[in-house]
């Protein structure tokens, strides 16, 4: 190829901005006009080592994606916080870096912004425009493993289990193939969840009422009255003597809709002769003895009184 006709070369034209340099080499760009061309003040920017963005703008976290595949080479899977935005969760902290997962025998390294971890197990990815990103199970849990903070892990989690992204088993499967290292914090968040807790919320309330000495209950189970109508799905429901425990944020609350639904969902207790327990959820951390005697107090109250003809739905 005459100096220069690179330039015309179909890769530089019609290609992606992300690509390798040996792509670059390989439609006829010299090393040395690569090089100066991502110099200072040059139109060009490695990203990683041999990866090169074709415009010298900050690049974008797609192009930072592309990068970190790129640098996996053909079989990299994007897993951690970035595959579960693919995917479509919301309740994730910032990602640091890009985590991309290949298989155990090949010699790459981390670098830059480009987490890669080699694996055993590598998944079979999904496609997510374009991009192979690992299953919600596993992309949950290698974010939870590198993650630090209980409350993020367990929003993560309890995210992807409420929106059916996933099960509990699904992610206990996951948990039991990833070993040991990192699964400490991932574990602790799994059991409320195991329980029936959905939010960082209600496995602070499943925590408390373990520690109230009180029976055992289910979480998030729909309950109707002796003609078969709904009444409502409280956070935590004592069968025994038909008492409710709800977690209200002021969140929730926020607009005029979601208070009218609490309020009929409170009427609807009312007249099945439900107790029902209201919390605000910082309470739980910053006034949890006064929330147990709260507790004790509203299951007495319950216990005292004839037992209303409702049930839960069946397991």
């Amino acid at each position: 190829m005459q100096r220069g006709t690179w330039s015309t070369d179909p890769l530089l034209i019609h290609g992606p901005l992300v690509v390798r340099a040996a792509a670059l080499r390989a439609a006829g760009v010299p090393g040395r006009t690569i090089s100066r061309r991502c110099g200072p003040g040059g139109p060009w920017q490695r990203l990683l080592p041999g990866i090169v963005l074709l415009h010298s703008g900050e690049p974008t976290g797609e192009q930072q994606l592309q990068a970190a595949l790129l640098h996996g080479r053909e079989t990299a899977v994007l897993t951690g916080l970035w595959a579960l935005r693919r995917h479509g969760l919301e309740r994730l902290p910032p990602p640091r870096d890009v985590h991309v997962l290949v298989s155990a025998d090949r010699r790459v390294t981390s670098t830059g912004f480009a987490h890669v971890e080699r694996t055993r197990h590598l998944p079979r990815p999904h496609f997510r425009n374009d991009l192979p990103v690992a299953p919600v199970p596993r992309a949950v849990i290698d974010a939870a493993r590198r993650l630090t903070d209980p409350d993020e892990i367990q929003a993560m989690m309890a995210e992807s289990v409420q929106r059916r992204f996933c099960t509990t088993e699904m992610l206990t499967r996951e948990l039991d193939q990833a070993g040991r290292p990192g699964t400490a914090l991932p574990r602790q968040a799994l059991v409320p969840l195991i329980c029936g807790a959905r939010s960082v919320a209600e496995a602070d309330a499943w925590r408390l009422w373990r520690r109230s000495g009180l029976p055992p209950g289910h979480w998030n189970v729909p309950i109707f009255d002796a003609n078969g109508t709904y009444i409502a799905t409280p956070d935590f429901w004592c069968d025994e003597i038909a008492f409710a425990w709800e977690i209200d944020s002021y969140r929730h609350h926020a607009n005029l809709e979601d208070h009218r639904d609490t309020v009929a969902r409170n009427a609807r207790y009312v007249a099945a002769g439900i107790v029902v327990l209201q919390t605000l959820p910082s309470r739980l951390r910053t006034e949890p003895d006064q929330v147990l005697r709260e507790l004790h107090a509203a299951f007495r109250t319950a216990q005292a009184r004839p037992r209303p003809t409702v049930r839960r739905a069946a397991a």
